[in-house]
């Protein structure tokens, strides 16, 4: 039998356990893994395939717009929302991005849920971000990331048409897009 080491109650106060418990996911939120295929050349990963614009990792989702985003180390992208429009969001495995989602849905069995986690980092994924969720992103490392993403709806400047939201950038909290210690 092993004998349990005891800390100084000066630091036995201090200590934490990490939790390591699944954390609720937003309803409607879905991250699909996808394949990376290597080589000694590189590598190339299938990001979806259309059939009448719509993704068949997501059937019920219409492609209108393809889009191509570099983060810059340090920025903070945050926080926005659509009524209208959903958003499939792909970052390069190269990179790395720090995800904050909301259920901001009235009435949604998930809402006021907030998840955090990480896209890209050497893992080629989808997320499907619905409406009603708010979104933002972070690059916490030191080299630019890179990001493509689909949108159900065409990107309008004009006002009356806009279904561009925003919140505060401290809307998740306000420590949220720091790099977790420890």
């Amino acid at each position: 039998m092993l004998a349990v080491f005891m800390f100084s109650k000066k630091i036995e106060n201090q200590l934490q356990k990490q939790s390591y418990v699944s954390k609720q996911k937003i309803a409607g939120v879905e991250i699909v893994d996808l394949k990376e295929f290597s080589d000694d050349g590189g590598s190339f990963v299938e990001i979806g395939r259309l059939g009448k614009g719509l993704l068949k990792a997501f059937p019920d989702f219409e492609v209108k717009q393809m889009n191509y985003s570099t983060i810059l180390p340090g920025a903070v992208k945050a926080t926005h929302i659509h009524k209208v429009q959903e958003d499939v969001w792909f970052v390069l495995p190269s990179s790395r991005i720090l995800v904050g989602l909301q259920d901001l849905r009235e009435g949604s069995k998930t809402e006021g849920v907030k998840m955090r986690f990480v896209l890209g980092a050497g893992k080629a994924q989808l997320l499907l971000i619905p409406r009603g969720v708010a979104h933002g992103l972070a690059n916490l490392s030191s080299a630019p990331a890179n990001m493509i993403y689909f949108v159900n709806r065409y990107f309008s400047a004009d006002e009356k048409n806009c279904d561009e939201y925003r919140l505060p950038a401290d809307f998740f909290g306000e420590d949220f897009w720091e790099m977790t210690k420890g």
